[in-house]
């Protein structure tokens, strides 16, 4: 089985370069890498053409306006030639060198998907934001209330799905729902779902990190959306 990883990109100038240099150093069966990126200002564009002439395996999409990591994820779907396919951040809070472990229960015929978490690995954990780590834990519980599922970081970037999966589900969020939304469409499915636990070297606002209370208050609005609404729809 071979691997699409798909990395939605804004501005990160600093740190795609290195990132997509990990993801190739990593021990993956490669198809290959999806860059997508999202409009950026910062000169984000510019590296990712280099990067695309080095690795003939990585190809490059730009959207010519801002949408967000939803629409970009959507975006690299519609690409995807792997038989696995994963979702990568590209600020370096992830660690691509471990992917294999996160594959495994994938490549090992165990698993349909597999969920990250930084709340249950024993590597390095960056110490930053207490109120994010309460807002994660909070946004998890929400979801696996009505999930029914027993995630510890629903939120977590990183999530691997057998591409037979992924193909049957319609990506809607475009910004940072795409976490809650993807959960509660696969949890629908009758799917063996398993967590592995990472490491986390999370950043600062100062640093370069995105998301914001908005973001949350939306996530509460998806998990609602997709799961309440849209049992809803289906029993009416």
């Amino acid at each position: 089985m071979d691997v699409s990883v798909i990395i939605p990109v804004y501005n990160e100038a600093q740190t795609v370069e290195s990132l997509v240099d990990r993801v190739v150093a990593a021990q993956l069966p490669l198809k290959q890498i999806i860059v997508v990126d999202d409009a950026s200002t910062d000169g984000t564009g510019e590296i990712l053409e280099k990067i695309g002439r080095r690795y003939p395996v990585c190809r490059v999409i730009r959207h010519e306006v801002n949408r967000g990591k939803g629409a970009g994820i959507r975006t690299g779907l519609a690409e995807v030639a792997g038989d696995i396919v994963v979702i990568q951040d590209a600020d370096l809070e992830y660690d691509p060198a471990e992917l294999p472990r996160l594959i495994d229960p994938i490549l090992h015929g165990v698993a349909d998907v597999v969920f990250g978490s930084r709340f249950s690995g024993a590597g390095p954990h960056r110490v930053v934001y207490f109120w994010h780590m309460v807002g994660n834990r909070f946004l998890t519980l929400l979801s696996n209330m009505f999930t029914n599922l027993n995630l510890t970081d629903m939120e977590c970037c990183y999530k691997l799905f057998r591409r037979e999966v992924i193909e049957k589900i319609r990506v809607e969020e475009n910004r940072f729902g795409f976490e809650p939304e993807i959960t509660a469409k696969i949890a629908r499915q009758d799917l063996r779902i398993y967590e592995v636990g990472i490491s986390y070297y999370g950043r600062t606002y100062a640093e370069g990190k995105k998301i914001n209370w908005k973001d949350g208050v939306r996530a509460i609005v998806c998990i609602l959306k997709y799961n309440l609404v849209a049992r809803r729809k289906r029993e009416s």
